[in-house]
């Protein structure tokens, strides 16, 4: 008898061991929010913490983007709606575009009726860049979050860090105001997978005053969900146009200029992968983070 007893203690443990869940290593990218003062604080290990499901999650590592590791690739992507005007703006995204460190590669592209257009892969060349810029040509009104996932899932990662700025009005003509958008929840989603954090900027067409004011709201509120659920930041100040843009991708290129990389550990994924809810959060109340709100989880090696 306790020759079997035994046989059944080690069996039931064997089991447990067997039982529990394969651990893998998740990434997401941590952008250094609004802060106080000339210079952006220095995030540590020891400012974050990171939950799933209320559990705090064991932290690997934390990188900031900086010297060899400061390559980044952003695209522009403008919205040619219905008839907007550019006039300036499109000076101030020259500016951008200069302003940018030199290891940064910058591509363009277009929403035309809502298709995506190409105009210039991402280059460190900032004359080409530049060359691609022009003002908004118009054209017939269209989900701009189509050709946002489209890009997203055509974009073929040079860098680890990736980064897109969209200029639109963020309206579907076919929503019903304040309904959730599915294009819209399918780039966050292709965002979210691939480590890309979009940043998104309100810009009318010009007839906007004639336009219905719970569509155009109904824009905004998709525009600063894609930029949130992604780890960005969106920007408008009513239905107007934006007085200028400078300022506001100003602050764009600050928030590019403070990102990490965080490590942490977590139960593998079943398959090959799939989204979960991670909360990245700071210790420190001075110190302002801004992190997606899902994180991919690779599944175990050898996962189909």
């Amino acid at each position: 008898m306790p020759r079997i007893l035994n046989i059944c203690v080690l069996s039931l443990f064997s089991l447990s061991i067997q039982a529990q869940p394969a651990e893998t290593t998740a990434r997401i990218i941590v952008t250094m929010g609004h802060y106080y003062g000339p210079n952006a604080p220095v995030l540590t290990l020891n400012d974050l913490t990171v939950t799933e499901r209320f559990e705090p999650l064991p932290i690997t590592s934390l990188t900031p983007f900086k010297g060899d590791r400061a390559a980044l690739e952003i695209f522009l992507l403008v919205d040619n709606c219905s008839n907007c005007e550019g006039g300036p703006k499109t000076n101030e995204l020259d500016a951008f575009v200069k302003s940018q460190p030199p290891e940064t590669s910058i591509g363009v592209a277009y929403i035309q009726d809502g298709a995506l257009k190409i105009a210039q892969e991402p280059v460190t060349d900032r004359e080409k860049v530049i060359g691609a810029l022009s003002p908004p040509a118009g054209g017939k009104p269209a989900n701009p979050f189509a050709a946002l996932k489209t890009l997203i899932d055509n974009w073929k990662q040079q860098t680890p860090r990736r980064a897109v700025v969209m200029i639109t009005n963020g309206v579907d003509p076919a929503q019903e105001e304040l309904h959730q958008n599915p294009l819209a929840e399918a780039a966050i989603a292709s965002a979210e997978q691939a480590g890309i954090t979009v940043f998104t900027l309100y810009h009318p067409s010009a007839d906007y005053l004639q336009a219905d004011f719970d569509k155009i709201y109904s824009g905004q509120v998709q525009i600063a969900h894609v930029a949130k659920e992604t780890g960005g930041e969106g920007y408008f100040l009513g239905f107007g146009p934006l007085p200028s843009l400078g300022p506001f991708l100003e602050d764009i290129g600050e928030h590019l200029a403070n990102q990490y990389l965080l490590e942490f550990r977590t139960a593998a994924a079943s398959g090959t992968g799939e989204l979960r809810e991670v909360t990245v959060s700071s210790k420190n109340k001075n110190i302002d983070i801004m992190t997606p709100d899902r994180a991919w989880i690779p599944g175990q090696p050898g996962s189909r």
